[in-house]
């Protein structure tokens, strides 16, 4: 099939036409031939046996029957009609029932008699019946050139089940389209490897994956189809990694100078962990590799990232290039700044802030000092990246949580040089590492695996609504010691759908037991004007409010050492990731930390293994895997608007020996032919270039 046939748009396939095909674009993102061949079916009914009307035994069970209608007659009113129609084989009979579609059977059963008959039966009054039983002409299911021996079930949705695009029209449509074309779909692996790894050709699976010839050609058809996704995603991944190593020039970092050294010895508030200094050597051998680095720095909440950071920004400063962190919002982006003025206070290291919120004078004498390099670090927002913003020379890009910024954000930060400054992206989102491999494939992977010293575990506890007034009297003791606590809650307002213990009703409750002037309650949430949203937060920090309530906008970078209380309610409605965000928020200080987990009244199995997991331990890549396993890899945060996981049968946790096996291969290849210019590669070649074609965007930003 060549790919013009490929990008047929659907309306042209017999039996699609303009309405179906707007509720096949809308309702399941089907545009093109291509996307109905990779619709791939939920299950399917094995029809390859044909019964006797006599064997059958038992209700529930899909049949499959040949034989004659020898009657039929419309009973009951105009509303309240069905068709019965008398069902014979030559081992007896059953009544076949219909309640829609009445004209249109009654059509059918007027033109022929001889049919295979396709349902689930069921007993009724002493007599066996089918309702809504699929009719196939005999004639028609010899003629077809695909396998119906199983039946394809396709997911469908309401709307499109009412425009008539149900399973069964689906299935139809899917006979129809492989019938054009499962001969000529092109193949896109080498003869070698089809041979080598015993894989069905692409055609065969593609057919065997909708209708199976058998339960045998099914598996190898998805174990072929899963072999396609994640060795072509695991390719593209590292091909961009070759052609970025190859081409992408940049500065050189040879230097460890007197600014790192100084700092390293008279200036560092505590011990690097050996995960720190092992992190900031990997970095060090890129910068100094003459190619632009690309490199994930993955670390939990609160292992040291930007410690780990810095000393890499003064690697930049002792070469003679200015750094920039960017974060995604301005509380965050604050933090960053006032904890760098901190730690660099006593060194000649100068520190600049820009966001939306700066002064226009301010900002003037900002973007000059940043033109001429009185500036060494530029800490931000998305300001940054505004075509007036202009440095002298950028050397370092430092990224935090980098899947909050758009694509196109990030392009414009990565070209304010000629040269491309070296990327450092920063996530403290633990990746398990099938995905790791899966969706950070072009980037250089460095992990802090290790928490500092003297760092104490924070408690965690699940209690329930019975424990409600033992909370109060913990969250007082607290705060008589003069520690500060966060209350997190899933919704703001009460919802009738949902029983939550929502934050307006909470902030009654809180308002009541912790009484104004003696303690100070404040609200944080999504729905405030950005302005409200920092003068509450500035009021936690300056420790004019005790309690703060918020909904999850607390979630990444709040820094408070003084807070050693996180109480979420009803944990059971985030997710494990945030959960363990969430907990990251306390245990900063010295002082032991407590997260309380408010159980609501009715929690899923799903729901008790997250908080059992969040009690049980504190290792964020466990809970990774954890939240990998329950959740798949399309929910976790950053990977589904990236594109990158559009799997339609793998996965990456099931199929993990698999995922390796697929990297290990591609890698092999491309260190054997780089550019895939080999005659047997030709097909690989192609296919991987119509993929990337596809999803330009990304493939040159981290």
């Amino acid at each position: 099939m060549q790919p013009q046939l490929l990008d047929t748009p659907i309306e042209f396939l017999k039996g699609v036409g303009p309405k179906r095909a707007e509720l096949f674009k809308k309702e399941f993102e089907i545009y093109t031939f291509e996307d109905l061949l990779h619709y791939y079916p939920y299950r399917h009914v094995d029809k390859s046996q044909t019964h006797q009307i006599k064997d059958i035994a038992s209700e529930g069970v899909y049949i499959q029957l040949r034989g004659k209608v020898a009657s039929y007659e419309i009973l009951g009113e105009r509303y309240k009609r069905r068709l019965v129609a008398q069902f014979h084989d030559q081992s007896g009979r059953i009544e076949l029932v219909w309640f829609n579609s009445i004209k249109w059977i009654e059509d059918l059963l007027k033109r022929k008699s001889e049919f295979i008959v396709f349902g689930r039966p069921t007993l009724f009054n002493g007599r066996w019946n089918i309702t809504h039983p699929e009719l196939e002409d005999p004639m028609n299911q010899a003629q077809s050139t695909v396998s119906v021996a199983f039946q394809p079930l396709y997911n469908s949705s309401e709307k499109a089940k009412k425009g008539g695009l149900d399973s069964r029209a689906i299935s139809k449509l899917m006979v129809t389209l492989l019938n054009n074309v499962k001969d000529a779909v092109p193949e896109r692996l080498s003869p070698q490897l089809i041979s080598k790894y015993k894989l069905l050709p692409i055609g065969e699976a593609l057919e065997n994956i909708h209708y199976p010839k058998s339960n045998e050609l099914l598996s190898q058809a998805k174990l072929r189809i899963k072999f396609d996704e994640l060795f072509f995603t695991q390719l593209k991944m590292l091909k961009i990694k070759v052609e970025n190593s190859v081409k992408s020039e940049g500065f050189l970092f040879p230097i460890v100078g007197e600014t790192f050294h100084d700092y390293y010895r008279n200036h560092l508030p505590f011990e690097l962990t050996n995960a720190q200094k092992r992190v900031i050597k990997e970095i060090h051998t890129d910068l100094k590799s003459g190619k632009q680095m690309n490199r994930l720095l993955q670390g939990d909440v609160g292992s040291g990232k930007t410690i780990t950071a810095l000393m890499v920004m003064l690697i930049a400063k002792d070469n003679g290039y200015q750094s920039c962190m960017m974060a995604p919002t301005e509380i965050l982006a604050t933090q960053h700044y006032e904890s760098l003025k901190r730690l660099l206070k006593e060194t000649k290291v100068t520190v600049g802030f820009l966001s939306g919120s700066t002064k226009e004078s301010e900002r003037k004498v900002l973007l000059e000092q940043l033109s001429t390099g009185e500036i060494d670090i530029i800490v931000g927002t998305h300001a940054l990246i505004e075509d007036r913003v202009q440095f002298s020379n950028l050397g370092l890009v430092v990224i935090d949580e980098q899947h909050r910024f758009g694509v196109e954000q990030r392009a414009k930060l990565w070209k304010k040089n000629v040269i491309f400054p070296h990327v450092l992206v920063m996530t403290a989102t633990p990746i398990p590492r099938t995905l790791a491999m899966t969706v950070y494939g072009d980037l250089d992977l460095s992990v802090i695996d290790e928490l500092p010293k003297g760092r104490k575990p924070i408690i965690t506890k699940l209690l329930f609504e019975k424990d409600r007034l033992a909370l109060i009297g913990f969250i007082r003791q607290q705060i008589q010691l003069g520690r500060q606590v966060f209350v997190v809650y899933p919704l703001i307002e009460e919802s009738e759908k949902m029983d939550l213990f929502d934050l307006m009703a909470g902030y009654d409750v809180m308002s009541h037991h912790f009484p104004y002037p003696e303690f100070g309650v404040g609200i944080v949430h999504g729905k405030m004007k950005a302005e409200e949203k920092e003068a509450g937060m500035q009021n936690f920090v300056e420790k004019r409010t005790h309690i703060l309530l918020s909904t999850t906008v607390i979630e990444v970078g709040i820094d408070i050492p003084n807070a050693s209380v996180m109480v979420i309610e009803n944990a059971e409605r985030f997710g494990l990731s945030q959960l363990h965000q969430l907990r990251g928020r306390v245990g900063r200080g010295a002082e032991q930390s407590y997260c309380i987990l408010m159980g609501g009244q009715k929690i899923s199995k799903e729901g008790k293994e997250r908080l059992r997991a969040m009690v049980q331990t504190q290792d964020g890549f466990e809970i990774a895997n954890i939240d990998l396993r329950l959740r798949g890899p399309g929910e976790l945060e950053g990977t589904r608007q990236s594109g990158i996981l559009d799997f339609k049968l793998a996965d990456i946790i099931k199929d993990e020996k698999l995922v390796a096996f697929t990297r290990n291969l591609a890698k092999e290849l491309l260190e054997q032919d780089p550019e895939l210019k080999k005659p047997e590669h030709k097909p690989i070649k192609k296919h991987l270039d119509r993929i990337i074609g596809k999803n330009q965007h990304w493939s040159k930003i981290s």
